[in-house]
């Protein structure tokens, strides 16, 4: 039986590799929902949260991504401040960044509310994390000078720190009675299949930067 040499296997096992090369998967993007009950999902089963139904709705498009649900309820935007390192860990691609209902609810001053998204808009920055803001529009019976104020907070943070803007979160549903919850204030699960379906064309704008950035 004839020898066949060393150097003759490995040139053959080289031509399988060049004829068949190996894909290396994409990893996920990871995305954090950093926000109030209205990301948590108050009031509805885990399957059903915005965070959940977002991500299958991006794996339906063939985005793969995985998105934290960093809800608490009642949360306000100086809240989540207060807890933005812990909340949104090393490894995180982008933040969706939906906080201020609560601000506008209690009354509290727009420029506490401004300077507490302003800074965890420039914070997130630094860590070179992409960021999708989602705005809140104020309650008419707080009056015209509030809402002014209060609404101007996010396309102003938006277009000055070139940070992607979905200006109002509950688009399609607010004061929706089908689409809420009895407190009138929280979706039910056909309210959240709304948020997701208005807000994903953004999203896969936030997936394209992390992408972009990745090279």
């Amino acid at each position: 039986m004839a020898c066949v040499q060393p150097f003759a296997l490995l040139a053959a096992a080289l031509m399988v590799l060049l004829a068949c090369p190996i894909v290396a998967a994409e990893r996920p993007v990871r995305i954090v929902a950093l926000g109030d009950s209205l990301t948590a999902g108050l009031g509805l089963p885990a399957d059903a949260t915005f965070p959940g139904k977002l991500e299958r709705a991006l794996r339906a498009k063939g985005l793969a991504a995985e998105i934290v649900n960093a809800g608490v309820s009642g949360d306000t935007a100086s809240g989540g401040l207060a807890r933005l390192d812990w909340s949104v860990p090393e490894g995180t691609d982008a933040v969706i960044v939906e906080l201020g209902a609560n601000d506008m609810l209690m009354g509290v001053d727009p420029n506490v509310t401004r300077r507490a998204l302003a800074e965890i808009v420039r914070r997130l920055a630094e860590r070179r994390i992409a960021v999708l803001l989602a705005g809140m529009r104020a309650a008419p019976n707080l009056g015209a000078d509030y809402g002014r104020d209060f609404e101007t907070i996010y396309s102003e943070l938006a277009a000055r720190n070139d940070v992607l803007l979905y200006p109002f979160f509950l688009e399609g549903i607010a004061a929706a009675s089908e689409l809420n919850q009895r407190d009138g204030l929280h979706p039910t699960a056909a309210g959240v299949d709304v948020i997701v379906e208005r807000i994903l064309p953004k999203v896969e704008e936030l997936i394209a930067r992390v992408r972009e950035k990745r090279g």
